[in-house]
């Protein structure tokens, strides 16, 4: 037990990656050996990441299940791991979302093996991420995430996937080239690439580099941090790669791409942004309070004009992240000018959306997936009253959909309350307009579940289409039973984000 607690983290980051080394081994021809390796291999983690959470204390101050290991003296990077209250939920979401995108991409038929060695790679690189206290370390795993996304998009995506891919690969790495320079000149002036050292010393830090003194320094690397998140987040005018990558990408490459990498922009927000650059950070908060109203109402109008149903949802992760980005804004205000308890509610309801934004996106897209694997379209306009002839599949889509509106009673209501009520006394204009984009949040729901299973019955479906098989509907519980349990009993979670939160702060 001891070695397991000692190594759990490295066991959980790299068993992925030793399950793609066995599918090397495995056989190309022998398709159905590598889809349950590849199964097994990513519901490992699964269970070791439930292990971490029972055995993690929400009351203990600073990382736990902490790893040091020398990496590269030379220059002050060593490989550091550790979790705390809100890295854990991003562990656990990863854990859980990997296997079920694996299995619902039992159905792929072309280059099995590869696929799924990609997609398990793909998981080494969201843990690392989220586990990283060594700021080179967590660049490098921050990539590493980037290479198998774009090879699932480019060979596996839809007509338009060499442009979608190229698109996602070029805005990506141009916000990891800022990012790079940043840490590079974080690490090499504090003589280290820890993060705790880095958060210790850097916001006081006060020397020059080639004559330019620390205040300028600073807002130079926080502008290339800024900029390199707000893209992988996306915070609007930033997004646009995104729709375009997530209607190309196969289903479980969505599923993931919503789920998990949107959240590592978000996360380096809360990661390194704020506790690396607070003054900074407050007084560009109302910079970033802006962009996340925009991105909420805009990009609401956006889905509520899509007639592609994958689009349609792809436009609404924007959205939903908008309020991730205005609960962070409220907090890096709330730390440097009072008003502490806002603060704390807003970036509680930003680490709970993350979750809660990644199991809803992932069961849209799952059963946007399913239905266009029976009918071969994703115009909304081709659909229509589908629910006698697919009613599993069309309570499971408004079961979903409630969640992603935020029905309460449902996981989407509490973090984005949560977000509003804490936003609301700090940024009370802002807060007010985008309610507007909840507004239209309901009416693109209400648009797509309407133009798919309610409606008219479009005949030529008639006798040409199933109802959701059991796989498929294996792949979607877990994601809608936490969507319910969150929705009822949010406490379990909320408790272990607050106690990090409220450190944070």
């Amino acid at each position: 037990m001891d070695l397991l607690n000692s190594h759990l983290l490295s066991l959980i980051l790299f068993a992925p990656t030793l399950g793609a080394l066995v599918l090397l081994l495995i056989p190309k021809d022998q398709v159905g050996a590598i889809r349950w390796a590849a199964l097994v291999a990513s519901l490992v983690p699964l269970v070791l990441s439930v292990v971490l959470w029972l055995n993690f204390n929400a009351g203990a101050a600073g990382f736990q299940f902490r790893e040091d290991y020398l990496w590269f003296p030379l220059i002050g990077s060593d490989y550091r791991l550790g979790v705390d209250g809100i890295s854990l939920p991003m562990v656990l979401l990863t854990a859980i979302l990997s296997p079920l995108g694996i299995l619902f991409s039992f159905g792929v038929q072309d280059k099995v093996k590869a696929y799924m060695i990609l997609f398990l790679l793909l998981e080494t690189g969201s843990f690392g991420v989220f586990m990283a206290l060594d700021l080179l370390v967590f660049f490098l795993f921050y990539e590493i995430g980037l290479i198998p996304m774009y090879f699932l998009i480019n060979i596996w995506g839809s007509a338009n996937k060499q442009y979608a891919s190229f698109k996602f690969m070029l805005y990506t790495m141009a916000g990891s080239l800022g990012l790079l320079l940043g840490i590079q000149v974080i690490g090499l002036t504090l003589g280290s690439f820890s993060l705790e050292t880095a958060i210790a010393a850097w916001p006081t830090w006060s020397g020059t580099i080639a004559g330019l003194p620390a205040t300028t320094v600073r807002m130079v690397a926080f502008v290339a941090f800024v900029v390199a998140f707000a893209i992988k987040v996306p915070i609007w005018p930033l997004h646009t790669w995104l729709p375009d990558a997530h209607t190309e990408a196969p289903t479980a490459g969505s599923m993931m791409l919503a789920g998990i990498l949107l959240k590592l922009g978000a996360y380096g927000f809360l990661r390194l942004v704020l506790p690396l650059y607070p003054v900074e950070a407050a007084a560009g908060a109302w910079v970033l309070a802006l962009f996340a109203t925009i991105a909420i109402v805009a990009t609401a109008f956006a889905s509520f004009g899509q007639t592609d149903f994958k689009r349609l949802v792809a436009y609404s992760s924007v959205n939903h992240m908008g309020f991730v980005a205005l609960g962070v804004a409220v907090a890096a205000w709330t730390a440097q000018n009072g008003s502490a308890e806002e603060g704390i509610l807003a970036l509680n309801g930003a680490v709970l959306q993350m979750f809660n934004h990644g199991l809803s996106a992932a069961g849209m897209f799952l059963l946007v997936g399913v239905i266009y694997d029976r009918t071969h379209t994703r115009n909304l306009d081709d659909f229509g009253g589908l629910m006698p002839l697919m009613p599993v599949y069309g309570g499971l889509l408004l079961f979903t959909s409630m969640a992603s509106l935020g029905l309460p009673g449902l996981n989407g209501f509490v973090s984005e309350f949560m977000v509003v009520r804490g936003s609301f006394p700090v940024f009370s204009a802002l807060t007010a307009i985008s309610m507007l984009g909840l507004l239209m949040t309901g009416a693109y729901i209400l648009r797509g579940i309407y133009k798919t299973i309610y409606g008219p019955l479009n005949t030529k479906w008639v006798g040409h289409t199933s109802d959701i098989s059991v796989r498929e509907i294996i792949a979607w519980a877990p994601l809608g039973i936490l969507m319910l349990v969150l929705g009822l009993a949010p406490n379990w979670m909320v408790s272990v984000i607050n106690a990090a939160v409220t450190r944070l702060f």
